[in-house]
């Protein structure tokens, strides 16, 4: 049986040291047939050069889009040719074997698709916080982008892309998945990602935080307002 190629989608904005150390990643370890569509959303560093000379084990496609991971993970999955799209932020790490499990979760276990189980990296006390919290609110069905959201082509199409918004764009497709059927969240191999974004806040900060764009995305808040008091800018 022929089996499923997962489209990778990542985009971009300034991140020429990572992009190949994440595609050589991708590249390692992994037999399931993959694509890698890298979007840039305004990068001026080099980074797509950087991905245009890459030797990687997969087609490399090169696409753009304006700002933002809405946006981008759109134009990417437009560009896909896969059964499986799979949404993986840039300052994640991936695991050998991580293409396979997901290959395994939707054609052999039948999910509909899911998330990976979040370690972030470090050793210290925050970070080991960061990871138990991830964890206790995806056991109430709650998850992210950058838990590396995977999802079957034909209920992405059902459910009729990404919504391009500038923030709470992976939380709206996380329930238009829950609303076509079950999904999963794979345990082994863990995505371990960066804690760079949470350097510095306080835990009880960042949960208040949380609690807050929630409450205003429920209201709803115009997404870029929430993205405006998101990243304080």
């Amino acid at each position: 049986m022929k089996r499923p190629l997962i489209s990778v989608v990542i985009p971009v904005l300034n991140e020429r040291d990572r992009v190949g150390t994440l595609v050589g990643e991708l590249s390692h370890a992994n037999s399931a047939p993959f694509e890698i569509i890298v979007i840039d959303g305004g990068c001026n560093d080099g980074t797509i050069e950087a991905a245009q000379n890459l030797d990687a084990q997969a087609a490399i496609t090169i696409g753009v889009s304006e700002p933002g991971r809405g946006p981008q993970f759109v134009a990417g999955a437009a560009q896909a040719a896969g059964d499986i799209l799979w949404l993986l932020h840039v300052d994640s790490y991936v695991a050998p074997g991580a293409l396979d499990r997901t290959r395994a979760a939707i054609a052999e276990d039948g999910w509909v698709g899911g998330n990976f189980r979040l370690i972030f990296d470090g050793n210290d006390r925050f970070s080991t916080w960061l990871s138990g919290f991830y964890t206790w609110f995806r056991r109430r069905g709650l998850y992210y982008g950058d838990s590396r959201i995977f999802v079957r082509r034909d209920i992405y199409d059902r459910i009729g892309s990404i919504q391009p918004l500038a923030l709470m764009e992976d939380y709206d497709l996380t329930r238009q998945m829950e609303r076509h059927g079950g999904t999963c969240c794979i345990d082994t191999p863990a995505l371990i990602t960066s804690a760079r974004n949470f350097a510095g806040r306080h835990p009880v900060g960042i949960v208040f935080g949380w609690l807050k764009i929630h409450t205003l995305y429920g209201l709803g808040v115009n997404s870029k307002c929430l993205a405006k008091i998101y990243y304080g800018r």
